[in-house]
């Protein structure tokens, strides 16, 4: 299901949630090399792949605490995504790289348009009611410790990949877990692009976002999509929004719950 709008508007105007949405933008067209609508490369695959490896978090790279070996990238580019070895043996191939740096990097960096695209949809609908409930710096906060904890949990179920991952949706579903304990009943117009395509106008939040999470078990490991970095970012932002509500950071009712007219963000996925 793809949120279209929530029934939950802001007191304020959602000043980091946007600034996020900006820097990822600005990475995907004007950092990275560029790619089309289906990800077909505009520029070599030497390039994108080089780019990708010298800033994406590896969980090789985070286990042995360096870069990856000119032995180990040989390996993945013949399809051994789980060469990685204890003892760096041949030269690092990008030597500079910061491995721990790389996981706040990797936040920024997106495969395709319709990755990006899809992940600023959920973060815009989701992410501006979580930054007007606890403020632009505890979301600030918050949103890196959320991707953070994605990026863990994906390590510390495959530590021995050398896969680079990329994407925000690990840090945007530990807003969807704070969502879910703090707006549980608020309404979220959502489209199914199934054939036929089902409109939902009325859903509420719980149920739509109960769904998604179980989606990430059975749909998205078919679909090449690191999964696990979705369901720890998703508990840990359950967690936090289980902590604010406990101790009364989230005292405030939301200010409509109605399905009136929806506010929320356009958006294409």
């Amino acid at each position: 299901m793809i949120p279209l709008s929530d029934h939950n508007p802001t007191r304020r105007l959602p000043v980091v949630t946007l600034l996020i949405m900006g820097l990822c933008t600005y990475v995907y067209f004007f950092v990275q090399p560029l790619s089309d609508a289906g990800g077909n490369l505009l520029t070599s695959a030497h390039d994108n792949t080089a780019f990708t490896l010298s800033h994406a978090a590896v969980p090789c790279e985070l286990v042995r605490g360096r870069p990856l070996d000119s032995r180990e990238v040989l390996a993945l580019d013949r399809g051994d995504t789980a060469f990685c070895e204890r003892q760096q043996s041949a030269r690092a191939v990008f030597p500079r790289k910061d491995v721990w740096l790389a996981v706040v990097w990797s936040m920024f960096l997106h495969a395709s348009l319709l990755h990006i695209g899809g992940n600023l949809l959920f973060l815009w609908i989701f992410g501006n009611n979580i930054e007007d409930r606890i403020g632009p710096g505890g979301f600030a906060l918050f949103y890196l410790a959320a991707g953070v904890a994605a990026t863990a949990t994906f390590v510390a179920l495959q530590p021995v990949s050398t896969i680079p991952l990329v994407g925000a949706s690990g840090a945007i579903a530990g807003v969807m877990g704070a969502y879910l304990i703090l707006f549980p009943r608020v309404r979220i117009r959502s489209l199914l692009p199934l054939p036929p395509i089902i409109l939902f106008p009325n859903v509420p939040a719980w149920i739509f976002l109960v769904l998604w999470f179980v989606e990430q078990f059975f749909v998205s490991p078919s679909a090449g999509v690191a999964w696990t970095a979705h369901v720890g970012g998703f508990v840990f932002g359950i967690v936090a929004g289980l902590l604010w509500r406990g101790s009364g950071r989230a005292a405030r009712p939301a200010l409509s719950r109605s399905p009136g007219p929806p506010r929320g963000s356009p958006g294409r996925r």
